[in-house]
């Protein structure tokens, strides 16, 4: 049975579990984790993504992100990329380091964030790497010690999850420990890692029929609003063919459309090229492959240029504004309501 595609919309809470393949280590030591943290650090701020809470185990990494502006998909990519390159070229190996694809699961805040927190931070001990709370205070490999401020990991919003405390951030750091400590004796709540309605039917009304989706964890009405956020996305892929994208880009640079799939290496015809790659795959979650094939070059090149378009877009307000521009120009559905955060 083929797998669900993701739920990756900006804005939402997502539950990230990584994981070796084959259940092998893809940490051998401490500088394997400190490199890591360091690209994951780097790349919470480059793409305006929040982390909650997180949690390196020897095989596998707990991570409770929440996008702000791009889809979670840009930071994964980059992120277990380089640090995939960087493992196999230190400990002389070859070959797939992660199991298949990530997983992501989409969480409704209210109901699960501080569950989450919680449940995330307590992986170390859990799993025996730590042996008591007092040690897991302590611990660097967990975003636990940073909302005990032990450990600085720049990315990671304490303020954001020790509010739900209290006011005073001394207050809230003992509250939360407590909050934590409370959780020890719980042990491993599948119901926290994904399909969560299904699971604690249990509890619910069993004559309640609700929406439900293995993606998400949440209540039906939660599973409703995305199905409808997600369809709007779907929409304006559809309303924004990729040739009409190359065709704009290309009107906006003085450029032919089939001048763009010609090996031509001109600095402007390599940022136009690299705009619509950006645009169409980042933005808008066209197919690279497809996008590829439009532009005469390959899905690797086009990951490349989709990098390029982004650093070039970040720093030029006109490019932004032409952006901008494209989308009101190529949405032509009257219902249709596209909200972007440049």
């Amino acid at each position: 049975m083929p797998r669900a595609a993701r739920i990756d919309i900006a804005g939402l809470l997502q539950h990230v579990i990584v994981r070796g393949i084959e259940k092998r280590d893809i940490f051998l030591d401490d500088d394997d984790r400190q490199f890591f943290l360091k690209r994951f650090s780097k790349l919470l701020l480059e793409t305006e993504t929040d982390c909650l809470a997180w949690a390196i185990m020897p095989n596998h990494v707990h991570l409770l992100l929440h996008p702000k502006r791009m889809k979670l998909s840009v930071l994964m990519r980059r992120l277990l990329t380089g640090y995939a390159v960087y493992f196999n070229l230190r400990h002389q190996r070859t070959g797939h380091l992660f199991q298949n694809r990530y997983k992501s699961i989409v969480c409704e805040e209210e109901p699960y964030l501080l569950e989450l927190v919680r449940y995330i931070h307590l992986n170390p001990l859990r799993g025996g790497l730590v042996k008591e709370i007092k040690e897991l205070d302590l611990y660097p490999w967990s975003g636990h010690a940073v909302l005990m401020e032990n450990l600085e990991l720049l990315g990671q919003k304490t303020d954001e999850v020790l509010a739900y405390f209290a006011k005073k951030i001394r207050i809230a750091r003992r509250k939360y420990r407590d909050f934590v400590m409370e959780g020890v004796s719980q042990g491993r709540r599948e119901e926290l890692v994904g399909g969560g309605l299904r699971r604690s039917l249990k509890i619910l009304d069993p004559e309640e029929v609700q929406a439900y989706d293995e993606r998400v964890l949440g209540s039906g009405e939660f599973v409703e609003r995305l199905r409808d956020e997600k369809e709007l996305v779907e929409r304006l892929i559809v309303v924004m063919p990729l040739k009409g994208i190359i065709e704009q880009v290309g009107e906006f640079f003085g450029i032919e459309p089939q001048g763009l799939r010609q090996r031509n290496k001109g600095k402007i015809f390599t940022d136009a090229r690299s705009l619509i790659c950006y645009f169409a795959v980042r933005e808008l979650g066209h197919n690279g492959a497809e996008v590829g094939r439009m532009l005469n070059i390959t899905r690797s090149g086009v990951s490349v240029a989709a990098d390029r378009g982004e650093e070039i877009v970040r720093g030029n307000k006109t490019l932004q504004e032409f952006m901008k521009k494209l989308v009101n120009k190529l949405t032509t559905s009257p219902n249709f309501e596209f909200i972007h955060i440049w």
